[in-house]
């Protein structure tokens, strides 16, 4: 969730009317540059391996919960796959991005605080939590509140940024370098949270962990050399999965019992 954006507050009403949220939207949407072009190429990666649990396993008409929903990537894509999909988010910016880029006009946003989040217990099919433990100071309570929401049976989908030497150079390092920025609230290390942790903190609140996957960027790829040449992420830049966690991992843990 975004909370460094500071912007005045623009009626609903006024969106589809406002050159500044149209500028944003197409800089998130299009660009190839900065952290933006990384997570939006990150969370379409990413879509195809969820989505597929989902169907597996819930089945095509799950009612889905994207916490800190961000721009919308991954909500407004959920939904053009025929899921119900709300998204929560603190950022009044960025769900006003999210809403304009939204073609389908059925994703709900809501603006609201991920630790005491504005739904009934057992509201929801599926919780999605891409990127979110590695900027929140208590992802237990979140997950407490995850659990909450999410119906007996249901899935909670995350991912985020392991906690060891390797993942502080890759991010502060590599990641600011790619962002052309040395922001130090775009990452915090001490905020970077190990797979056991996840894992612990989803067993306390009654979800028990099925998969967890690595991913990294497909090293064999053009994408890699233009990278390094002009700080551009085209969108024909490749991810993989891979076995290897030291980096960044994603992972799902099904409720069980209710909490």
């Amino acid at each position: 969730m975004d909370e460094e954006f500071e912007f005045p507050k623009i009626e609903q009403a006024d969106i589809s009317k406002s050159e500044f949220y149209q500028e944003l939207a197409r800089d998130w949407y299009t660009t190839s540059q900065g952290a933006m072009a990384l997570l939006r190429l990150e969370t379409s990666f990413q879509m195809t391996w969820i989505l597929s649990e989902i169907r597996k396993y819930i089945g095509y008409h799950a009612e889905i919960l994207d916490v800190g929903s961000g721009a919308g990537f991954f909500s407004n894509s959920a939904v053009q796959a025929g899921y119900e999909v709300t998204g929560l988010d603190i950022s009044r910016t960025s769900l006003r991005v999210a809403e304009l880029m939204d073609r389908s006009g059925r994703v709900k946003y809501v603006e609201g605080d991920a630790y005491k989040m504005p739904f009934a217990k057992d509201s929801f099919d599926v919780v999605v939590a891409l990127d979110l433990f590695e900027h929140v100071s208590d992802p237990e309570r979140i997950i407490s509140e995850m659990s909450r929401v999410l119906r007996p049976g249901g899935l909670l989908f995350y991912r985020t940024i392991n906690r060891n030497p390797a993942s502080y150079i890759w991010i502060n390092k590599v990641v600011k370098w790619i962002a052309h920025s040395q922001n130090t609230l775009l990452f915090d290390y001490k905020l970077f949270r190990k797979p056991e942790d996840i894992q612990a903190w989803c067993e306390a609140y009654d979800l028990e962990m099925q998969r967890v996957r690595g991913m990294r960027p497909a090293l064999l790829q053009k994408g890699i050399w233009r990278l390094l040449r002009t700080r551009q992420i085209n969108s024909d830049f490749r991810f993989v999965w891979c076995k290897n966690r030291i980096i960044s991992y994603t992972g799902y843990a099904k409720k069980f019992r209710d909490h």
